[in-house]
């Protein structure tokens, strides 16, 4: 199964972030949405799991958690915007995978048992920082984390005026 990841979008779904999400059979989208359209836009490629980040406001950011846990054949991934805000030992909980995103800087990496996601941000640029995107990969019990760099970095996509 691939999990498309995203975050940051900040109001911008670039093409070529669409383009490296398709064939995902899920996305999730950790925060920073900055316009439901994005969401409306993801869930045309697969069903979306997103969570509210801290530039996401107003009446249809209220609906979005703050916080929250995909299942998905029988793995349990924890999701939310802001990594320092984690609240629970993800290990203890029976966690898989913790996906946040805030910083802008793509990373990954394995702590006691847990994969630990950030996609980086696909929206607006951000200082040198790359645009990317994530996916993960669940095979057999097992998720494999990667970082999908985005070409075009000036290109633009849809855009909240």
């Amino acid at each position: 199964m691939n999990i498309g990841v995203i975050s940051d979008t900040h109001g911008l779904l670039r093409p070529e972030a669409v383009e490296a999400l398709q064939g995902s059979q899920h996305i999730i989208h950790a925060g920073d949405v900055g316009d439901a359209v994005i969401l409306r836009e993801l869930e045309k490629i697969a069903p979306v799991t997103a969570v509210r980040g801290n530039v996401d406001h107003g009446n249809w950011a209220k609906t979005l958690p703050e916080t929250t846990i995909l299942e998905v054949e029988g793995v349990s991934i924890y999701v939310l915007h802001i990594l320092d805000r984690l609240d629970l030992k993800p290990e203890a909980a029976g966690f898989a995978a913790v996906i946040y995103g805030h910083s802008h800087v793509p990373k990954q990496e394995t702590k006691n048992g847990v994969l630990y996601f950030n996609p980086g941000s696909a929206g607006p640029m951000r200082f040198s920082l790359p645009l990317s995107v994530g996916r993960l990969i669940l095979e057999n019990g097992k998720l494999k984390g990667e970082i999908i760099e985005l070409p075009g970095k000036h290109s633009r996509g849809t855009e909240r005026k």
